[in-house]
């Protein structure tokens, strides 16, 4: 019997592209081969189905589980391309006090006998939907972008997962929407910045990419667009979370051309003195 690695992505602020996040690493992860249930729990405000593009397959979703009777296996609905990847929808009917810690913790124990990963997409901001979401994971990844608000929000974040137990061991960090032309020309906040408000492993650092969003609208993760720049790094991304010595600095190769010496520098800034 399995027993999954259950990991809660999360943020201090929305619009960081958590849920792309969450979508493009559990995609990562079943084309790797890893059996993969996504869950949605971010209750009234479902998106992970349509980033996925399973909205028209959804039959059940978290709320049948809690309040329908049905199981959580039932419940889950498998990609319609990637079959080693599912998801667990919520609900646009429910509210987040609908959903308690406990019911959420039944949920993962369930579907951890079934899965290897368990991605739960967490609701942005840290009231009850993030207690419900970080309450039965192991491991949190808190996204956030290179703003001085993003960044705060994260800090903040990051201390309330010390409160839940969490140590510096199960807390990582991953910067998305890095502007490689304003790292170049030194406009974006510094990765000293960065490194100092948060002071938690850096899992990956993901570049501002239009393929992401021309991907997130036609609802195919980009992960699945063949052998685009950005979906190997989400896969470098994945590899490391899998336990495969996968060093950050793998990613400058596949980003040399665009970035040139600033992005090289980026990392040696975040690296340097450690």
């Amino acid at each position: 019997m399995k027993k999954s690695k259950v990991i809660v992505v999360t943020s201090g602020k929305g619009g960081v592209g958590k849920t792309t996040i969450s979508a493009n690493i559990g995609t990562s992860l079943a084309l790797l081969g890893y059996d993969v249930c996504l869950i949605d729990a971010d209750i009234g405000l479902k998106n992970l189905d349509l980033v996925l593009g399973l909205e028209n397959r959804i039959v059940y979703t978290i709320l049948d589980v809690v309040k329908g009777g049905k199981s959580p296996l039932e419940a889950v609905v498998k990609h319609k391309q990637l079959k080693k990847l599912n998801l667990l929808a919520s609900s646009q009917i429910a509210n987040k006090d609908m959903i308690s810690p406990e019911d959420m913790k039944m949920i993962i124990n369930e579907l951890s006998k079934h899965f290897d990963y368990i991605i739960v997409d967490s609701p942005a901001g840290i009231e009850r939907g993030f207690k419900n979401a970080v309450v039965a994971a192991q491991h949190a990844i808190v996204v956030t972008t290179p703003e001085l608000t993003a960044i705060s929000d994260a800090d903040r974040v990051i201390g309330l997962l010390e409160n839940e137990k969490y140590d510096e061991d199960s807390i990582s960090l991953i910067v998305n929407r890095v502007k490689l032309h304003m790292v170049n020309r030194n406009e974006m906040l510094s990765p000293e910045d960065i490194r100092s408000g948060l002071a938690v492993e850096l899992l990956g650092i993901v570049p501002d990419s239009e393929e992401i969003i021309i991907a997130t609208n036609k609802g195919i993760p980009v992960t699945m667009e063949d052998e685009s720049k950005i979906s190997k790094i989400f896969m470098n991304i994945a590899k490391r979370i899998s336990g495969e010595e996968n060093p950050i600095e793998n990613d400058l190769a596949l980003l040399k051309e665009s970035s040139k010496t600033g992005f090289k520098g980026f990392l040696q800034k975040i690296f340097g003195g450690r």
